[in-house]
């Protein structure tokens, strides 16, 4: 921690109260530090007496130097259509959450292998269909989503990778198993505060860090380079650009980062052309090719000239750059189909039609509304279960049946009615809580987990990911949209080998060899 930082820390713990886990509270739910007896869990134990130990208003106010100094880095996202202001500072809890080495090699097994499976299918659908004309997926369910692009039939990314980057969303039920709530392989975000967590949490607590073997996440962003370059065509030194809808869209601080963290371009569609079957920069020297995107925009804006045509933040004729091989987008387009709600009760189907496994991470159980069956069902018990329209986002147009009035349920009933197909109910799940700090004390919120997978020459995951917190009290949305926060999460090494990194110096040294290679080029060109 800065040593500004660090005495502002001291200001505030000297009239801050002692902060202890001495009354907290448990509940009924499914407790990440204690269980039901009210004993520290074996992988948390020692960080609970360490703050258990810390001199009053030590942890308080390391929280709001910690708070201060995300603010000063400008750590935002964007609510459309707040009355507040557009931008907002995301919240931050100080309290880590922890998971332990075995059970991060059981969620990283069955994330790498629900990638494999999900990159199958959507390679398979849009090419020979072979799970549609074999029954499992019904073919109606598919053509009736509104993310399926039947302009990306016969599309061949580079090495059959089509997600790229995918941003898998995890929660633990009451019974402590985890279970995949959705995937996101259009845009995932929300690495970046990943990043920044991690940051500040490594300034306040450099000490307990060494002592716990937290696994770091510091190299994500070479990691993301080397994906990118590895998609790239005919050159050993391609030209890396994030393609940016703009600074009104909600991820943006995230969009600039990645990139200035990659050390590439942040472009808008404005800063692209193609020009003779390329893609161009354009930029003060004139135009430099590109050879990989890696585009925060969704298909339907991406080419106006093949999606939808009244898109200014596109690129005209983008896609014929990439269906010839000209170009490499990450994610492909088309991967959004992947994102239906629908379509994603049956990645378990697809894991035993693609690979011959057993899932290893199971499902939230759920009913489609567009089954006779199930939608009689799900309108018997909307006041149990949580409906979901089949392509929001960001805990938009959903029911949560529990904390609903009778009038929402009515007009859900009448949603599901006139359009089943556009949605989907889950049981209300209790997911498990982390103690959080709550007006100067400990209380637990509920939480879930959005790890990052890599898919170019490998699979990689990132250890951890981005621990999202429902603030508010009882709450079991966890969206920032929704008033949600984040912590930072602690993956333990099993070992030193996994503590090993790399890092910002070993991007630096891959971008200084393209340079280098760059300059020859242009040499031998002049």
């Amino acid at each position: 921690m800065p040593k500004d930082e660090a005495l502002s820390a001291a200001a505030d713990a000297s009239v801050s109260p002692a902060l202890t886990f001495s009354d907290y509270k448990g509940e009924v739910f499914y407790d990440e530090y204690f269980d039901k007896s009210g004993q520290p869990r074996s992988g948390v134990r020692a960080l609970v007496e360490r703050i258990n130990s810390l001199p009053p208003g030590d942890l308080l106010g390391r929280q709001q130097a910690i708070e201060r100094a995300l603010m000063r880095m400008g750590i935002t996202f964007a609510v459309y259509g707040d009355q507040q202001g557009s931008e907002k500072i995301f919240p931050f809890d100080i309290v880590p959450r922890i998971v332990s080495p075995f059970e991060w090699g059981h969620v990283e097994a069955g994330l790498k292998q629900r990638i494999k499976a999900l990159n199958l299918f959507i390679n398979d659908i849009y090419h020979d269909q072979e799970i549609i004309n074999d029954g499992v997926v019904p073919r109606s369910l598919l053509e009736d989503a509104t993310s399926y692009r039947p302009e990306c039939h016969g599309l061949n990314p580079p090495r059959g990778v089509w997600c790229h980057i995918t941003g898998t969303d995890l929660i633990r039920h009451s019974d402590g198993a985890i279970y995949v709530l959705e995937d996101n392989l259009r845009c995932p975000s929300g690495v970046s505060y990943v990043l920044q967590n991690r940051q500040v949490m490594k300034r306040s607590f450099p000490h307990i860090f060494a002592e716990m073997q937290v696994r770091p996440v510091v190299d994500y962003p070479i990691r993301l380079y080397e994906t990118l370059r590895s998609l790239a065509p005919d050159t050993s030194s391609p030209n890396v650009v994030v393609l940016t809808p703009g600074m009104y869209n909600s991820a943006y601080y995230e969009h600039s980062f990645l990139a200035q963290q990659m050390g590439v371009e942040l472009v808008e569609g404005r800063d692209l052309i193609v020009k003779d079957g390329f893609v161009y920069m354009r930029t003060t020297r004139g135009h430099e090719r590109v050879h990989v995107i890696y585009r925060r925009i969704d298909d339907d804006f991406i080419d106006p000239l093949c999606f939808r045509k009244d898109s200014v933040l596109g690129v005209p004729g983008l896609m014929d750059a990439y269906r010839n091989g000209r170009v490499a987008l990450a994610n492909a387009p088309g991967t959004g189909v992947a994102d239906d709600k629908v379509i994603y009760a049956f990645v378990p189907e697809m894991i035993r039609y693609y690979l011959d496994e057993e899932p290893i991470l199971p499902n939230v159980p759920t009913y489609i509304c567009d089954r006779e069956e199930d939608r009689k069902f799900v309108l018997d018990r909307l006041d149990e279960l949580v409906v979901k329209p089949s392509n929001e986002s960001g805990g938009y147009g959903m029911l949560v049946g529990p904390h609903s009035t009778a009038e929402q349920q009515a007009e859900f009933a009448e949603r599901i009615k006139k359009n089943p197909r556009n949605y989907i109910a889950q049981p209300t799940l209790a997911l498990s809580r982390v103690p959080t700090i709550v007006d100067g004390h400990f209380e637990g919120r509920h939480v879930d987990l959005r790890p990052y997978i890599l898919y170019g020459e490998d699979l990689w995951v990132l250890p951890g990911g981005l621990t999202r917190v429902a603030l508010r009290k009882g709450s079991l949305v966890v969206n920032s949209s929704q008033g949600g926060g984040s912590k930072d999460t602690w993956v333990i090494a099993a070992d030193q080998s996994q503590l090993q990194t790399q890092t910002s110096d070993d991007l630096g040294q891959v971008q200084t060899q393209m340079q280098t290679q760059k300059q020859i080029q242009a040499g031998s060109q002049g």
